[in-house]
């Protein structure tokens, strides 16, 4: 059984029907969760299905705060897997219930990614090393040419995305994880307003578990890069970064150190 979160805010409606009645054809389904961050609620259900629930936050709590509501629900009701998802991303249901056959087949994998490419069939680069200062800050303010060759070892591409790969970084538009691995990691860490929390949730299973990147099943995210486009998200997003690398270490943090060069090691 396989438990489903979308964290909403101010979404596009049709859009979130749209994908909630995919997401309810998925066979392995046991419950579909929409956490509403927005100033208002819903006026009316998205969708008219039993199994789907809406809960509104009444504020506007972040992204893994309010995904950790729904993976307690996973815990407390002993399912097996909860899928993290973005409302921007399309995928099929049986793409969902292979990649549910898969996580029960090799229980060593704690969470799980898939290919991931934009609307125009392009791929997005989204296993990552864990991250510097200087991956994170250099990508956004530094001149692309003097980043290329960093940025290209930092997002794995000698790799070709096209074998499974052991990732400690792993993007947060797609977390099918293994409850028990989730809770074992402590959830998502509620200091982070957003963005950083899938690196340091990914970074947590990793210790232990294979976080894995795999290519057999694709799936389509119009990712927005929102803090490219507004000064309020960069914002957002520089401090919540600085609360990563507060935690773990600017500049010494062995464990990043240790986890990446098996990584690498993998590719080369």
């Amino acid at each position: 059984m396989l438990n489903i979160s979308i964290v909403l805010y101010q979404p596009d409606r049709e859009q979130v029907r749209r994908l909630a009645e995919q997401l309810l054809r998925v066979s392995c389904l046991h419950r579909l969760y929409l956490l509403d961050n927005s100033p208002a609620p819903a006026a009316e259900r998205f969708v008219d299905d039993e199994r789907c629930t809406y809960i509104y936050n009444n504020a506007n709590l972040g992204y893994g705060r309010a995904h950790n509501i729904a993976l307690r629900e996973s815990v407390y009701d002993h399912i097996p897997y909860h899928l993290v998802l973005n409302s921007d991303i399309l995928v099929a249901p049986e793409d969902i219930d292979r990649l549910h056959t898969f996580m029960e087949h090799n229980p060593q994998v704690g969470s799980l990614m898939p290919r991931v490419t934009y609307p125009d069939g392009s791929l997005q680069y989204l296993c990552k090393l864990l991250p510097t200062p200087l991956d994170v800050f250099g990508r956004r303010f530094l001149p692309k040419a003097l980043m290329r060759r960093r940025n290209e070892r930092y997002e794995l591409r000698r790799s070709g995305y096209d074998k499974p790969l052991n990732v400690p970084y792993l993007s947060g538009c797609f977390m099918f994880l293994r409850t028990e691995a989730a809770l074992e990691a402590g959830l998502f860490d509620e200091r982070y307003f957003m963005y950083p929390e899938d690196i340091d949730l990914t970074r947590s299973i990793h210790r232990n578990r294979l976080t894995l990147y795999l290519p057999d099943v694709t799936i389509v995210h119009n990712h927005a890069r929102a803090s490219y486009h507004s000064p309020r998200m960069l914002i957002i997003h520089i401090v919540n970064l600085c609360r990563y690398f507060n935690k773990y270490g600017w500049f010494y943090d062995p464990e990043r150190r240790l986890m990446n060069q098996l990584t690498l090691q993998q590719i080369n």
